[in-house]
C-alpha cells in the first residue's frame, strides 16, 4: 500500500504523548471539520458541547472550560491545534495529519480511536462512515497495520492490537497517544440489544450537537447583520 503521507510538523523521532483530555479536544476538533464542516473552526463552547457528548465518547466526560483552554494551548505548543482570526469569538481547529504527519486515512482511525476507545477493524471502518469511506475491512487493516509498525524515526507505534477479549471474535485497536494502553480498561463486548440502544443514541446525541452547532452560527450571524435572533423555542 502506497501512503501519501505529510511532512510532520514535530521533531524528527519525537513521540506524540497527549494527555487524556488534549486528546478528547483535539479528536473532537478532527470530528467536528467532517461532520459539521459549517460551523467549524469550533469556538470553546462549541468544543466543549462536543468533548462531553454523551454519546460516541469513551470514556464519558464532563470537561470545563478552563480544563480544554489548558488543553489548547498545550496543543497549540505541539502545533496540533491552531487558532483562527477573522471573527470576534475565538476559534480553533485542527492541525493533526500535517503535525503528526500521517495520511488522512490514518488520522481518521486515530481521531476515531481517541473519541470512542479501542474498536475492532470492523467496527473503526462503520464509525468511519461520516469521516472518510473505506472500501473495506482490509483496507482499515492496512492503514491500522502501517500505523502499528511506524518506525522509531518517525515517532514509534501509534496503535497497538489487543489480544482477543473473553467471548469477542475479533480482535481491537486501540491507539497510544496517550501512552500505552493498560489491557485491564477493557470493558466486555457489548451485546447485540445494547449496541442496538447505543447506536440510536449516538444518532440523538449527533443531532443535538449538530443544532446546537447551527443554532451558534445563527446568532453570530444575526449579530454581524444588527439584527436580534430568534426566540429559542420552549
Amino acid at each position: 500500500m502506497t501512503l501519501t503521507t505529510p511532512s510532520p510538523v514535530l521533531p524528527s523521532g519525537a513521540t506524540l504523548l497527549l494527555s487524556a483530555v488534549e486528546a478528547r479536544v483535539l479528536g473532537t476538533l478532527m470530528e467536528k471539520a467532517r461532520t459539521v464542516p459549517d460551523s467549524y473552526p469550533l469556538s470553546l463552547n462549541t468544543l466543549m458541547l462536543g468533548c462531553n457528548q454523551k454519546s460516541s465518547r469513551e470514556p464519558l466526560m464532563n470537561l470545563s472550560e478552563a480544563e480544554i483552554a489548558s488543553a489548547l494551548d498545550n496543543l497549540m505548543q505541539l502545533n496540533l491545534v491552531r487558532e483562527t482570526s477573522g471573527s470576534r469569538v475565538a476559534r480553533w481547529e485542527h492541525n493533526f495529519q500535517r503535525g503528526v504527519g500521517v495520511p488522512e486515512q490514518s488520522a481518521v482511525l486515530l481521531g476515531i480511536l481517541m473519541l470512542r476507545g479501542p474498536q475492532t477493524a470492523g467496527e473503526l471502518r462503520l464509525n468511519a462512515e461520516r469521516w472518510y469511506r473505506f472500501a473495506d475491512i482490509s483496507s482499515v487493516e492496512g492503514f491500522l497495520e502501517e500505523l502499528q509498525d511506524r518506525s522509531a524515526e518517525k515517532g514509534g507505534p501509534l496503535v497497538v492490537k489487543l489480544p482477543r477479549a473473553p467471548g469477542a471474535r475479533e480482535q481491537r485497536w486501540a491507539h497510544l497517544v496517550c501512552g500505552a494502553f493498560d489491557p485491564s480498561s477493557l470493558s466486555a463486548p457489548e451485546r447485540s440489544g445494547e449496541a442496538g440502544g447505543a447506536h440510536s443514541a449516538d444518532r440523538i446525541s449527533r443531532l443535538e450537537a449538530e443544532v446546537a452547532s447551527l443554532r451558534e452560527t445563527v446568532q453570530r450571524l444575526c449579530s454581524e447583520l444588527g439584527v436580534a435572533p430568534p426566540a429559542s423555542p420552549d
